[in-house]
């Protein structure tokens, strides 16, 4: 693997109410392209916090999704996170990919599930880095999660900066951001905000309502149990440290995820947090290419 990639180009899919970006970068110049990379991200993150892992595949055409309501792409508060995986599913056959290897983190990695599930012709593999995808209790029926009066704290999120460099001065020394790799955590910064509506400043690309939303809606889909039956690729389970569901940095996966799946393998990686990929994507990549080519 080498660091060496063209910059990506930013393409937008119509994919049912919205506009869907994508960020894709073509293999660099005297590689003969590889199996192409789709990316999917966790909530609240963006597509561009995957280029220091993208970097290291420079034969492989990647594609990184701005997951509906976050990045570049349009969308607000959902309810049904099977939405998502419409997007993402629509989106793939727009652009004529089949039998890629998906990888994907926390909400991504969800969604990449479903969508394998659904569409089997999608991917070859999936590498899923502690998917948001609990034991069957948690999607037992049950008083909801959150409310209108009592939200996810995650709306209470700052909103507005005048720059990328005042976000990155206000949660350089903050959890989790502290744990995050440099590149990683500038990335970021720099690509997740947008030009603020009034023309001065900036926001955040997803805005708090969408995040609190995304948290809201986590029970929404638990067919994804049954769909994980039906996902007939390889596919590996990264899972990280696990403490409580009351800390972020906890792994919120199934331990018993893997055997759910027919053709599923599980990483246990305790030295982790559920930011593995953001704290050392180097280590990211190589778990990522070993599974390519087992």
């Amino acid at each position: 693997m080498t660091a060496t990639r063209p910059a990506p180009v930013t393409r937008l899919y119509p994919v049912g109410d919205i506009d869907l970006a994508v960020h894709e970068w073509a293999p660099a110049a005297g590689h003969t392209p590889a199996v192409p990379l789709v990316f999917a991200h966790a909530t609240g993150f963006h597509g561009r916090v995957f280029d220091a892992i993208i970097e290291q595949f420079p034969a492989h055409p990647a594609y990184a999704i701005d997951l509906r309501g976050h990045g570049q792409s349009g969308g607000g508060p959902i309810s049904d996170w099977k939405v998502v995986a419409r997007d993402v599913a629509t989106f793939l056959d727009a652009a004529g990919l089949t039998q890629a290897v998906g990888i994907g983190h926390s909400m991504g990695a969800h969604t990449l599930v479903q969508v394998a599930a659904d569409h089997p012709e999608a991917f070859a593999r999936l590498v899923l880095f502690d998917p948001v995808i609990l034991a069957p209790e948690f999607y037992a029926p049950g008083e909801p999660l959150y409310t209108a009066d009592n939200p996810h704290p995650a709306i209470r999120r700052k909103r507005d900066f005048a720059s990328a460099e005042e976000m990155m001065e206000r949660f350089r020394t903050r959890d989790p951001y502290i744990l995050f790799a440099p590149r990683v955590f500038e990335d970021y910064c720099r690509y997740g905000l947008v030009p603020a509506p009034a023309g001065e400043g900036m926001e955040l690309a997803c805005a708090p309502e969408m995040e609190a939303s995304v948290y809201a809606s986590s029970r929404s889909n638990g067919a994804v149990l049954e769909a994980a039956t039906r996902v007939t690729v390889p596919v590996l389970v990264v899972r990280a440290q696990m403490t409580s569901l009351n800390d972020f940095k906890s792994s919120p996966t199934w331990p018993e995820l893997a055997r759910r799946l027919p053709l599923g393998s599980d990483l246990y990686r305790p030295d982790r947090t559920h930011f593995h990929p953001f704290e050392d994507p180097l280590d990211a990549a190589q778990i990522i290419d070993s599974f390519m080519k087992t």
